[in-house]
């Protein structure tokens, strides 16, 4: 389709699952893309497949994010679209929580995600788009996911605040909740046993887990013109499986 040529778009985790996929379609469409990550090798590597450019970052520290939106505005001047994606998730119940276990997730899902955006709000241009990608886990109560599920609620009241503050630069603020997604953080939660799978895709209306470019096509047309009357929205794609109270 093409219509985000001339547009820059950053993706925060843009290596792997949906930040790749995402990186992908934006790409398809006509826009500059920049993907950055903690890891030097795959974050390279997924860039080079993308046409992508690469740049490093830890979400986690403040250090970094300010160092890569002075290097975001220092190389490419302002940007268009900015997709704040990476993210963690960890399972406990809250009785065995560890403060350590708290602190990994809340400083990549909320912390890092709330600075990269305050960092990055100088960089864009008046009429950007800021999406989010957020979780179902945040409107969905299921055991184990407390601290999880609190990282991503705190980002969907983030989004309306900023979709507020930002509307007199015309700067639209919104998320994507994705529900469960064969993605790599699946695996890093420990979820991929076929087993847990067959249970979690049994309580899924459609029958099956998402697939990244679904998620990724959904992000891109948020990013595009054609959302430009969008804002403080949360997108739910989970095969109505929040439709299961």
């Amino acid at each position: 389709m093409q219509n985000l040529y001339g547009k820059v778009a950053l993706i925060t985790g843009g290596n792997s699952g949906i930040g790749y996929s995402t990186a992908k379609d934006l790409a398809a469409n006509g826009a500059q893309v920049i993907i950055t990550g903690r890891r030097k090798e795959a974050v390279e590597n997924a860039a080079k497949e993308l046409g992508a450019t690469a740049l490093l970052a830890d979400q986690t520290k403040m250090a970094d994010i300010e160092a890569l939106a002075a290097s975001v505005a220092q190389q490419f001047g302002k940007i268009d679209i900015l997709v704040i994606n990476a993210g963690v998730s960890k399972l406990t119940t809250i009785e065995n929580a560890t403060e350590q276990l708290f602190d990994e997730v809340m400083n990549v899902n909320l912390k890092g995600a709330y600075f990269t955006l305050s960092r990055f709000i100088p960089v864009l241009n008046d009429g950007a788009s800021v999406v989010f990608i957020s979780s179902s886990s945040a409107s969905k109560c299921t055991p184990q996911t407390s601290v999880y599920m609190a990282s991503k609620a705190a980002i969907n009241a983030l989004i309306q605040v900023a979709a507020i503050e930002l509307a007199p630069r015309r700067i639209r603020v919104n998320a994507v909740s994705p529900g469960p997604f064969a993605t790599e953080i699946m695996e890093k939660a420990g979820l991929s046993d076929p087993k847990i799978q067959e249970f979690i895709v049994s309580g899924v209306p459609l029958g099956r887990l998402g697939i990244p470019t679904e998620a990724g096509k959904l992000i891109s047309f948020l990013a595009s013109d054609d959302a430009a009357f969008i804002t403080g929205a949360e997108y739910m794609i989970d095969g109505g499986q929040s439709l299961n109270k």
